[in-house]
């Protein structure tokens, strides 16, 4: 049989073949001795051992067409990044590294801006510093159901992987849009004002035909990823026209003179703020890899 992998604890794998059948199955001990890990999202062929119980085995991984590092997971053909307009507070860096993630592994980015109910105005401004960013950017409040149905029409037909820092609203979000997926949703922490991690595995979750959903664990940091220092500008899409107006071709746009991006900052054309996160992934950069 054939089936996709839609989650994974402790070494057993929940298979399920795109109809009814659902099984617990463990992974031939082959995939062990080649170094090869199954992922939630994986397309396999799967043997039923026990019918009674339900149990199966993993016998064959199929080609992959793409594998995500940050989180594990395979075979998605977009991303849906998660921040709160309320609580947790906003932090522009770590949507950035987020995306810069997503950027570096080939994967669609979409914005979710959650909770607006809780603060529209904030909703609105973080929206406007991502607006020339060219990454598509949706507001909605899961409890009051405002943007919802936008957000489900931007997910249709493909496998989407959420992500996001604990507490922006993942779990209560594919509560909104899957009810039977029975989701425990966390209170935010009062003292920390940070989400109680309600999710501690990556699964699938089946939306509508076509349409599947990962829920992936929060994340409260993302470090810059291995790069070239002269790679990280081409993961902020808003600097390639105002790059075309820098005196060096090879300008990082830090502390040259005559610099199309910096300028373009000053105009306000490029948000500040990214800019700044910009800056710190470069420094981060140069600790690592000193010139």
């Amino acid at each position: 049989m054939q089936g996709k992998i839609i989650k994974g604890i402790g070494g057993f794998y929940t298979v399920h073949d795109g109809a009814q059948t659902v099984l617990t199955c463990r992974a031939k001990g082959i995939f062990r001795n080649r170094g090869e890990k199954p992922l939630v999202g994986d397309n396999c062929e799967f043997s039923r051992i026990e019918e009674e119980e339900g149990t199966g085995r993993i016998d064959k991984l199929l080609p992959r067409k793409n594998e995500l590092i940050r989180p594990a997971v395979a075979n998605m053909d977009q991303a849906l990044i998660l921040v709160s307009a309320g609580k947790p507070a906003f932090h522009p860096l770590l949507l950035d590294n987020f995306l810069l993630w997503m950027g570096m592994q080939g994967v669609p980015t979409l914005i979710g801006i959650g909770k607006c109910d809780q603060d529209p105005d904030e909703a609105a401004r973080i929206a406007a510093q991502y607006a020339g960013t060219g990454y598509p950017v949706l507001i909605f409040s899961a409890l009051t159901g405002e943007g919802v149905p936008e957000l489900r029409t931007a997910l249709a037909g493909r496998t989407t992987v959420l992500a996001g820092a604990s507490g922006v609203g993942k779990s209560t979000l594919l509560n909104a849009l899957i009810p039977e997926a029975g989701m425990e949703t966390g209170e935010l922490s009062a003292r920390l004002g940070r989400g109680r991690h309600t999710t501690r595995h990556s699964e699938i979750f089946f939306l509508e035909k076509d349409s599947f959903v990962l829920d992936t664990p929060g994340f409260t940091s993302l470090d810059t990823p291995e790069l070239e220092i002269s790679e990280i500008g081409g993961f902020y899409p808003e600097f390639t026209e105002a790059s075309r107006h820098c005196r060096f071709p090879d300008c990082l746009h830090d502390r040259e003179p005559d610099c199309g991006v910096k300028a373009a900052v000053r105009a306000g054309a490029i948000a500040r703020s990214r800019y700044e996160s910009y800056r710190r992934n470069l420094e981060d950069v140069r600790a690592r890899r000193p010139y």
